[in-house]
């Protein structure tokens, strides 16, 4: 069972249990999300393609974790002429793990599959916020106040 999803301009073939790299969602690692951009649903054999979305249909996520993908250079360049200009970019990204795959209102995977996806999910987006927090108290920790003696000097 896959269907076919658009978001962020992409399209993406999804399956549930998957681990999905998307463009930048407003949403929180943990929270869930509906995709209802469904552009083709295949489930045992059968597969329904959308005029341009399929009715009914959309794709459950969890979001697991947020990250930045590999830095793009871009070198502009003009002969004879000393211009050259350079420049780089990171593209934001959403990782989403699929949790269901559901038309007309109803889930097309069985329900122990569905929360094992989820418990999966779940975890992920654990791991990922126990991960920044452990980078913001490194953070803070290394923040140092200023001494007393240091204040005085300035102070006068």
């Amino acid at each position: 069972m896959y269907a076919v999803i658009e978001t962020g301009g992409k399209q993406y073939r999804v399956s549930p249990g998957q681990t999905v790299e998307v463009e930048l969602l407003p949403a929180e690692p943990g929270t869930s999300i509906e995709l209802d951009r469904v552009l083709l649903l295949s489930n045992d054999g059968s597969t329904t393609v959308g005029k341009p979305v399929v009715d009914g249909a959309k794709v459950v996520g969890t979001v697991a974790r947020e990250g930045r993908g590999q830095k793009v250079f871009v070198f502009k360049y003009k002969s004879k002429k000393r211009y050259r200009h350079a420049l780089g970019h990171r593209q934001d990204f959403t990782y989403l793990l699929i949790t269901d795959i559901q038309a007309g209102g109803k889930s097309l995977i069985a329900a122990e599959d569905r929360e094992r996806y989820e418990r999966q999910a779940t975890r992920a987006a654990g791991r990922y916020q126990a991960k920044v927090a452990a980078l913001l108290g490194d953070l803070v920790e290394g923040a140092e106040e200023p001494d007393e003696a240091e204040e005085t000097e300035t102070a006068e």
